[in-house]
């Protein structure tokens, strides 16, 4: 078992290493010229990750959740507001908690 200090320190450590990720990227990209073909990937890149987040989510969670997706889809596509289809997706996951589980 891991003691509580090396657990810390394992955490620090991986924080430290994604903030210099994420610094360092900043910093690299201001010297890259975004051509329409380096624009298209990285939309696309993000937008596959997004997909593979959820994706995972759903696989590991039950009807609920995906129940939850589901209207946060169709109200992103209805109302093209980011807020709007996550506090349907909210208010779904909450009313189904309360009233069949």
């Amino acid at each position: 078992m891991v003691d509580a200090p090396t657990a810390y320190l394992a955490i620090f450590l991986m924080a430290l290493v994604t903030l210099g990720t994420r610094v360092g990227g900043a910093a690299i990209m201001r010297f890259v010229t975004l051509s329409p073909r380096v624009t298209v990937f990285l939309e696309a890149m993000s937008a596959s990750v997004l997909a593979a987040i959820v994706v995972t989510f759903l696989m590991n969670n039950g009807t609920r959740e995906a129940a939850a997706v589901g209207v946060a889809i169709l109200v992103m596509l209805a109302t093209r507001s980011a807020v709007w289809s996550m506090v349907a997706a909210l208010l779904l996951a909450a009313g189904w908690t309360v009233l069949i589980s």
